[in-house]
């Protein structure tokens, strides 16, 4: 497993911009972030692989988010654009997956300790 530590989240009002960073100890398959509000469970939002770079998006953000990495610094990063209240979260990024098996959170074995996204109106 690889340690994973995320950094980049705050406060913001509806419609700003945020750029979150994951520093990994390692790479797997795939990368994803993940993100989980009070009272409800771990949502999916984006992931990429690391050899190729192709990605995956969430319904929820296609269109306003951007997953990336930086191969030779091991970093994972979310852009995220036209930010809306229910955004609102913990965001985890996470590591691991395999074919065919990136878009659940029992897919990926580490996980970072999450960062706080918090969305006004």
């Amino acid at each position: 497993q690889v340690r994973l530590v995320e950094s980049g989240g705050g406060l913001v009002q509806a419609g700003d911009s945020l750029r979150l960073s994951c520093t990994s100890s390692g790479r797997t398959y795939a990368m994803g972030w993940f993100r989980q509000a009070p009272g409800r469970e771990r949502e999916f939002v984006a992931n990429i692989k690391w050899i190729g770079g192709s990605t995956y998006y969430g319904d929820s953000v296609k269109g306003r988010f951007t997953i990336s990495r930086d191969f030779a610094k091991n970093t994972l990063y979310l852009q995220m654009n036209s930010l809306k209240p229910e955004d609102t979260a913990v965001y985890y990024c996470a590591a691991g997956g395999r074919p065919g098996h990136v878009d659940e959170s029992a897919d990926f074995g580490s996980w970072g300790q999450g960062t706080q996204v918090t969305v006004s109106s």
